[in-house]
């Protein structure tokens, strides 16, 4: 995978695929520490420990017909490459918080990538799963999340024209948040 978003995406689809109906993106910018941390949490059905400690094992999945389970473990990887770490809390019935820590400046850190684009799909793919995406940039915060699409347009479906354009425009302005240039103090 070339950008973070990507497997951002794919983690998040891990989610919906263990029965979460709530997930949480958040993407925090620390640049005193020179860190980006990428943290998901989901209310699916979780692992036991023992599914815990193998789940970075790429050669283990839960997913039926498949003999392979990359996303964990390429986004490991690549948190390993800048020198950063990945962790995984879970318990059953309870849900999974991934949380990967990235050195922000290492030359081996892809980058974030296009989070409108990739969230605007999954949040369009997936209807009956509310989201929540918080962008932490220093002391800048800015959240967003579905339940606001209810308070615009009630039960509207999702795929309405209306209800499309509100979600990008709303993602959008979330990350201007990130993409702004903070003046250091």
């Amino acid at each position: 995978m070339i950008e973070l978003a990507m497997h951002i995406s794919d983690i998040v689809e891990n989610s919906v695929n263990a029965g979460a109906k709530n997930v949480i993106i958040q993407i925090e910018e620390k640049t005193n520490e020179d860190q980006l941390i990428i943290a998901i949490h989901d209310d699916g059905r979780g692992m036991d420990e023992v599914m815990v400690k193998r789940a970075l094992d790429p050669f283990v999945t839960t997913k039926e017909g498949k003999k392979v389970g990359l996303g964990l473990s390429l986004l490991a990887e690549a948190a390993r490459k800048t020198g950063g770490k990945m962790g995984i809390s879970s318990k059953p019935h309870q849900g999974t918080h991934v949380e990967a820590v990235f050195v922000f400046s290492h030359v081996d850190r892809q980058p974030l990538g296009n989070m409108t684009d990739t969230l605007w799909t999954l949040i369009i793919g997936n209807p009956d799963v509310e989201f929540s995406y918080t962008v932490i940039q220093d002391n800048h915060l800015m959240e967003w999340n579905t339940g606001e699409i209810k308070k615009q347009f009630g039960n509207m479906n999702r795929s309405s024209p209306d209800v499309f354009h509100f979600i990008r425009q709303e993602l959008e302005k979330v990350e201007a948040v990130r993409s702004t240039p903070k003046i250091k103090e």
